[in-house]
């Protein structure tokens, strides 16, 4: 059995590397989700923030009972 200098990261001295450099993700391609992502909280900023009253997209009160725990969890009043 062929005995090897070990580093003091205990792997052997010839082992190849674990790590390898990766290109960074270019703007063009990371942009489309992040619009996508904003567009997204704020549809859901407006329905647990404000859909009821006089603002309110769909009428009766079915948004505001689904989303009631969230509106105050997040320090929102809403009675």
């Amino acid at each position: 059995m062929a005995q090897s200098i070990a580093t003091p990261g205990g792997l052997p001295a010839d082992a190849p590397a674990i790590s390898t450099p990766q290109d960074p993700i270019p703007l063009r391609a990371v942009a489309p989700w992040a619009v996508f992502g904003g567009v997204l909280m704020l549809v859901l900023l407006y329905f647990v923030g404000a859909e009821q009253g006089a603002t309110s997209v769909f009428s009766g009160a079915a948004v505001h009972e689904w989303v009631h725990d969230g509106r105050h969890l997040l320090g929102f009043p809403c009675h």
